[in-house]
């Protein structure tokens, strides 16, 4: 027996005129011009997907893939150019946070025209007022004027309304992650209790983590394409090809898509690689400058060069993300360009606040104590699992040594690498202990 569908979407497209200039739009408008005058743009190409009632689908891909046009033509903010988008049940979007508000009406008054906009009588509001100002606690702020308010408020008023409005289906668009920390962690309280509750959630993120954590099957978008379908490891994986150049949509793997429950063999995806052997090399040497910091600090004599910096996966991948409690490698390519007699390659992690969380070198793991000379190449790689809790994090590194007594630094890479960690249990503080737990009565 199938389930219910409470979002069914049809053969989606959203197509966009791109003028050269702004008279071809004008000549176009008032039709002066017989010509076509545009480049069609289609942000959606043909996406068909269905969301069942009590499920959680999550939707992923990189900026410009679609992501936030598609929940906007479920939600009745844009219009498709062609398909059918079908919704059952009662939809409250976490899109735009505050749309809608007026600057100039206190919080109250935004509440109830809010609630309005959304279908909801003055009876029904009432009932949920308190709640309302309860979870956005901005205290006697409700009764300024919102242009008051600071944008920590704002965005607080605007979640709350939106949030216990009690709606059969939730939409987000990236809308998690406002105000401080305590309020997150309100925000997701309230995320995990709409999924208890059996309501369907449509979730986009570009928080890996959460989509892990929360979905129960997830959608893959690229450039307005739906590439796949299927469980979140099976698409977070692909999503992790796509990110760094190795996954092709126009290869011979079965439209891209993947049954839902199936896993995705290495076979399902484009070895152009393996075809052409030039090319190949040449897309590795791109591909290991992905998630590399453009404004990274660096310094040093010189006398040694780090030229790459690149984290594999468990798979031998080159990428930015990595599933915690995976194998996972760091790899430094470093041109020698003196002779130096015992160089120590390091590297180190640190929080997006700037914290040092870990780090190590050759010189604490005894790894590597040999002289080096002037013209050799060294690939030096660090292998360990993932233990850090999800999040994103920056990776530094140095070639350093010792001149006689003197410490010296031939070249350091400050903040070089973006590396997210990809979560579906997170515990207290950086790391996980990993536990092995037992309860048993005495």
């Amino acid at each position: 027996m199938s389930r219910e569908i409470a979002i069914e979407v049809k053969d989606v497209q959203k197509m966009y005129k791109l003028y050269d200039r702004n008279r071809d739009r004008v000549k176009e408008a008032l039709g002066l011009s017989r010509k076509k005058r545009y480049k069609e743009h289609y942000a959606l190409n043909g996406i068909s997907l269905n969301v069942h009632k009590g499920e959680t689908v999550g939707i992923i891909g990189t900026n410009g893939s679609g992501k936030s046009t598609i929940l906007k033509i479920i939600t009745g903010v844009l219009n498709p150019t062609a398909g059918s988008v079908s919704v059952k049940g009662r939809i409250s979007a976490l899109l735009e946070l505050g749309a809608g508000f007026n600057m100039e009406y206190n919080g109250i008054e935004n509440i109830y025209l809010n609630g309005t906009m959304m279908g909801f009588s003055e009876k029904e509001i009432d009932e949920k007022l308190q709640d309302i100002l309860d979870f956005a606690d901005i205290g006697e702020y409700v009764y300024q004027p919102v242009k008051t308010y600071s944008s920590g408020m704002f965005v607080r008023l605007a979640f709350a309304v939106a949030i216990n409005i009690e709606p059969e289906i939730l939409i987000v668009d990236e809308a998690l992650s406002v105000g401080d920390v305590f309020f997150q962690a309100k925000c997701y309280h309230k995320f995990e209790e709409f999924k208890e509750q059996g309501k369907t959630i449509l979730f986009v993120s570009h928080d890996l983590s959460s989509i892990s954590k929360y979905c129960d099957r997830v959608v893959l978008l690229n450039q307005g394409n739906k590439l796949g379908e299927g469980s979140p490891k099976e698409m977070i994986d692909i999503y992790k090809r796509v990110l760094v150049g190795q996954y092709d949509p126009s290869g011979d793997d079965d439209t891209g898509e993947a049954a839902e429950g199936e896993e995705a063999s290495d076979e399902q995806l484009p070895a152009d690689a393996q075809a052409k052997e030039p090319v190949r090399a040449t897309a590795v040497e791109e591909q290991k400058d992905i998630g590399r910091n453009p404004d990274q600090l660096e310094y040093g004599t010189q006398a040694a060069f780090i030229e790459k910096v690149y984290v594999t996966d468990e798979k031998g991948t080159i990428t930015t993300s990595i599933l915690k409690g995976s194998e996972f490698t760091i790899h430094m390519e470093v041109s020698i360009r003196e002779d130096i007699s015992s160089p120590i390659f390091a590297f180190t992690f640190k929080n997006i606040i700037g914290v040092e969380i870990t780090g190590t070198n050759t010189m604490f793991e005894k790894a590597f104590l040999s002289p080096v000379k002037a013209g050799e190449r060294m690939h030096v790689t660090f292998k360990q699992q993932m233990d850090l809790q999800g999040g994103e994090y920056l990776l530094s590194f140095g070639v350093t040594g010792y001149s006689g007594d003197t410490f010296e630094v031939y070249h350091r890479l400050y903040d070089a690498l973006n590396v997210t960690v990809i979560s579906d249990k997170n515990t207290v503080g950086y790391y996980d202990m990993n536990s092995e737990i037992e309860v048993a009565p005495m």
